[in-house]
């Protein structure tokens, strides 16, 4: 470790495999509390690269445990965080829209490190079971096409981090890790990050992959579609900026958006929404982001998947997915 952060510190770059090893050193107990602190730190002062980026993420889905949902083709909708924006769960919310739709979602998530509630934290707070058991998660899929894949279940290897993490209380290399690292590999993904630089990273590294995808970062600042202001998207087929109203809506106000004060607030905003309860901003926001999610996964127009969306949250086929998970997690 002492080389590698003499390395770091003298302003040098990893190279993939350099990355790869430290991770993977770090996971295996070799780095003390303060080399990590000190190796985290390094990246919130300089740019990640794109090979160290790369390193880390082979790295964790090399030892994360691994889950076998190939048979339903699941997509993954899930943003980096640490855009320090405080909404509401939009992602989380727009995962249940998705699968009420009828298309299989394995979602992705932990705790929040950076804001008030991660997708994480909302969802046991709506009773939901987390587990790495593959018949339990094949189950939740079937019966209600969306299952839940709470990370700390399977990248063991992170325990190591996870203090640190809490401890720095800001984001780190691992906020641009963690979409990255599903382990479920889904072949389908929305992946909202916190800065254009990240997009065009795992634009890049996407583009090395056979994954369906579409990359979100909306221009002032937001790891997802806000309809506050323009935002750009990265595809398989096409890089775009699209307004508010070429995504069917009118601006809103950033407060209009805005996720509460505690995991309490989040999740009482969650179920609201679901229920039908929503403000019109909210629901807006949500069928935005969620259509995004069907389009790349049907492989449909914006428009067609916009009204999709709209179905099922307003149908009320969205919140019987989150009930019926609710039910098998009894």
């Amino acid at each position: 470790m002492k080389n590698t952060l003499n390395k770091l510190t003298h302003h040098q770059i990893l190279s993939k495999e350099e990355a790869k090893e430290s991770l993977i050193q770090i996971s295996k107990g070799n780095f003390n509390t303060t080399q990590i602190a000190a190796f985290l730190t390094t990246y919130m002062m300089r740019s990640i690269r794109v090979q160290e980026l790369e390193g880390f993420r082979d790295a964790l889905l090399e030892l994360c445990i691994s889950i076998d949902l190939s048979a339903y083709q699941p997509i993954d909708l899930c943003g980096t965080g640490g855009d320090h924006k405080n909404t509401f769960n939009i992602s989380t919310l727009a995962s249940f829209i998705t699968a009420g739709a009828g298309i299989p979602v394995a979602k992705h998530g932990n705790y929040s490190v950076s804001s008030v509630s991660g997708s994480s934290n909302v969802l046991e707070s709506l009773e939901i079971k987390f587990s790495n058991e593959e018949a339990f998660l094949q189950r939740c899929i079937e019966e209600t096409n969306l299952c839940v894949l709470h990370a700390p279940l399977f990248h063991p290897a992170m325990k190591a981090v996870a203090p640190v993490r809490k401890d720095l209380a800001v984001k780190t290399f691992f906020n641009m890790l963690g979409p990255m690292v599903n382990p479920a590999f889904p072949t389908k993904q929305v992946v909202g990050v916190f800065s254009l630089e990240l997009a065009r990273m795992y634009h890049y590294l996407y583009q090395n992959t056979s994954k369906k995808y579409t990359i979100v970062h909306a221009l002032n600042g937001y790891d997802e579609v806000s309809l506050t202001g323009d935002t750009k998207i990265y595809t398989n087929q096409r890089e775009a900026v699209l307004s508010p109203q070429e995504l069917g809506f009118q601006k809103i106000e950033a407060k209009e958006i805005y996720g509460g004060n505690s995991v309490e607030e989040a999740t009482k905003l969650f179920y609201n929404i679901l229920n039908g309860k929503g403000s019109s901003a909210q629901n807006a926001v949500v069928i935005a982001n969620s259509a995004l999610a069907i389009s790349t996964s049907k492989q449909i127009s914006i428009e067609e998947a916009l009204a999709l969306a709209e179905e099922s949250l307003l149908s009320g086929k969205a919140l019987e997915t989150l009930k019926q998970l609710q039910k098998i997690s009894l």
